[in-house]
């Protein structure tokens, strides 16, 4: 007879239900996936100082994003339109939303990482990059 087992963790339970176990320091709501995926970020407040940083995922998950960035104009609570996942392709539809900075870190490398909370989504935005034959004057 097989002992039933927690599918994430393969240990055997005791019981015909799975357990799991919790940890107090974990404050994320949702589980993260490791993956990546292009993102194009850029300040939301017309006060700061506008840059485009093109930055691919480290880990996602329903509400937020984590990724690295030699950019170290990113700070604890700017608000910022990210559009991911994103693709530069002229039949592309990419998502935008709302997010916010929740965390900044410097590593040892140069870099930042930077953690991100999605507030909302905005839309579909429509690339619109592709280049007719002719030219409007």
């Amino acid at each position: 007879m097989a002992i039933p087992q927690d599918i994430m963790s393969k240990t055997p339970t005791s019981g015909g239900s799975a357990t799991r176990k919790v940890s107090h320091n974990e404050r994320r709501n949702s589980r993260r996936c490791k993956i990546t995926q292009l993102m194009h970020i850029r300040p939301s407040d017309p006060e700061r100082d506008h840059f485009d940083d093109m930055r691919g995922t480290l880990s996602v998950s329903r509400s937020g994003v984590f990724f690295h960035s030699s950019e170290s104009k990113y700070q604890i609570g700017m608000r910022l339109f990210v559009s991911m996942p994103y693709s530069q392709d002229a039949a592309a539809t990419n998502r935008e939303y709302l997010a916010e900075v929740v965390r900044r870190d410097v590593l040892t490398t140069g870099m930042y990482g930077i953690g991100i909370k999605i507030l909302m989504e905005l839309g579909l935005q429509q690339n619109n990059s592709y280049r007719s034959g002719k030219q409007l004057k």
